[in-house]
């Protein structure tokens, strides 16, 4: 019987392992599609910012109840995840509780901790199920915002749940397993009580020992494929940045939010035009006038625009903070993440339609998925950008947009092209003449 079990725990173990493989590579695949950036310099600052924002969690705890309690599931999901390899390891080799002969009273210290996290996180949970679905945090509520519609908000509920269960499961996991040690049954290896589960054992009061190891094998089996399930899951799910948090926030951008990236073939032309450096007569790609003006598609964004849409919580602070959004514009930082990702998704459908190959489907982000009347709503404040927890950069995606939508296509509103036209003209959003600039200044002067 336990040989079956293990070619079974093994089987499984593979599928799921291909399965997480093939979804990350088509994850990698599709944010490699954006163009090179680069993002390797000064890596021991890069670490830092990592070590702060991605371990420390320190910009979840700018609301310090919700920060204590994301950090509880955290540190919980981290943590829990070492018993987790025990049951691995007992499933491919058969054994129970393999480590606990070579720990002895240390390895019942050590589960009645995993024990108190196990609690920490469901009790956790269950409050945060409440907000969504009782106390309906305004941010998350799909009546006010679009977005979350639909599987967004499904996707939060299904996860709350199926933490919850699988604490459950392990609990009474524990507690089955150490009244069967109590029985004296051979397969399980005395450990003494754990540190909750023994508060549960009066559930099993009564059940015989057959019982006892049916229900207790259903646990872990239910616990383990759970834990596989999950793992398959993440990578469909916006929960992906339990992972990728770490590389976000390491490839983080570490000049200054209010600093905007400007485009190096128009820096080159207006250099030019004033004079500032010569036409470089050489010739060759790295001359060439760019085929697009800012973004169409999600090829024209960088690699890290992308790994950005990936890595969004949908948590919506960006958006509650969003001056626009606040005004009822039709603009949501959150809503530009969650279509970017979209619009990856469908890219990396087709390309496994097509032997990894991207096909032009006759869609783009810009107009299909994003419209006009949210990338012009964006006043460039930066709110959304300060308010992510893990170092998002929704307004970078938003200016790329506008930038093709304005260079590109000419389509901006007539107001800006007044305001561009002043620009040129006068050094000034305003229509008077540079000469006429500091006659404010006089009138203070004189008192008028």
């Amino acid at each position: 019987m336990a040989i079956i079990q293990q070619i079974i725990f093994l089987a499984v173990l593979g599928t799921v392992g291909g399965l997480v493989f093939k979804r990350a590579s088509l994850i990698r695949n599709t944010i490699l599609l954006g163009r090179d950036e680069d993002r390797t310099d000064q890596p021991g600052l890069r670490f830092a910012t990592m070590a702060r924002i991605a371990f420390g969690q320190k910009k979840m705890f700018d609301r310090p109840l919700i920060g204590v309690m994301h950090f509880v599931v955290y540190a919980g999901f981290l943590l829990i995840n070492m018993e987790v390899l025990e049951i691995v390891l007992d499933g491919i080799l058969g054994q129970h509780r393999l480590f606990a002969p070579f720990l002895g009273s240390f390895y019942t210290f050590l589960i009645g901790f995993f024990e108190f996290l196990a609690v920490g996180v469901l009790i956790t949970c269950s409050i945060f199920l409440l907000r969504r679905a009782v106390v309906k945090v305004e941010r998350l509520q799909p009546s006010r915002h679009r977005e979350m519609n639909g599987w967004p908000e499904l996707d939060g509920k299904i996860i709350l749940l199926f933490e919850i269960v699988l604490m459950v499961a392990i609990l009474t996991m524990n507690a089955a397993d150490t009244v069967l040690q109590e029985m004296g049954s051979t397969h399980y290896t005395p450990t003494g009580n754990f540190a909750f589960s023994q508060f549960l054992k009066p559930l099993f009061a009564g059940w015989n020992e057959t019982s006892l190891i049916i229900y207790e094998r259903f646990a872990w089996w239910f616990h383990i494929l759970g834990i596989f399930t999950f793992a398959v899951y993440v990578t469909y799910s916006k929960h992906l940045h339990i992972a990728l948090a770490f590389l976000n926030t390491y490839f983080s951008r570490l000049t200054p939010k209010g600093e905007m990236n400007n485009m190096p073939d128009i820096t080159k032309e207006v250099k030019i035009m004033l004079g500032l450096t010569t036409p470089d007569a050489t010739t060759g790609a790295e001359n060439a006038i760019p085929e697009r003006f800012g973004a169409r598609d999600v090829p024209d964004l960088s690699w890290k625009n992308l790994m950005d849409a990936y890595s969004c919580t949908e948590c919506g602070r960006c958006t509650s903070a969003c001056p626009a959004n606040l005004t009822g514009k039709n603009l949501s930082p959150r809503k530009i993440m969650m279509d970017t990702r979209d619009r990856l998704e469908d890219i990396g459908r087709i390309m496994q339609a097509n032997d990894g190959k991207f096909v032009d489907d006759g869609k783009n982000l810009m107009g299909d998925y994003i419209s006009n009347e949210e990338i012009l709503a964006c006043t460039t404040c930066n709110a959304c950008v300060q308010e992510c927890p893990i170092l998002i950069n929704p307004l970078d995606i938003i200016l790329q947009l506008r930038r093709y939508k304005v260079m590109d296509e000419a389509q901006a509103p007539g107001s800006w092209n007044a305001m561009f036209q002043n620009l040129d003209t006068n050094q000034a959003p305003w229509k008077f003449s540079p000469g006429d600039r500091f006659n404010w200044a006089d009138n203070l002067k004189n008192g008028s």
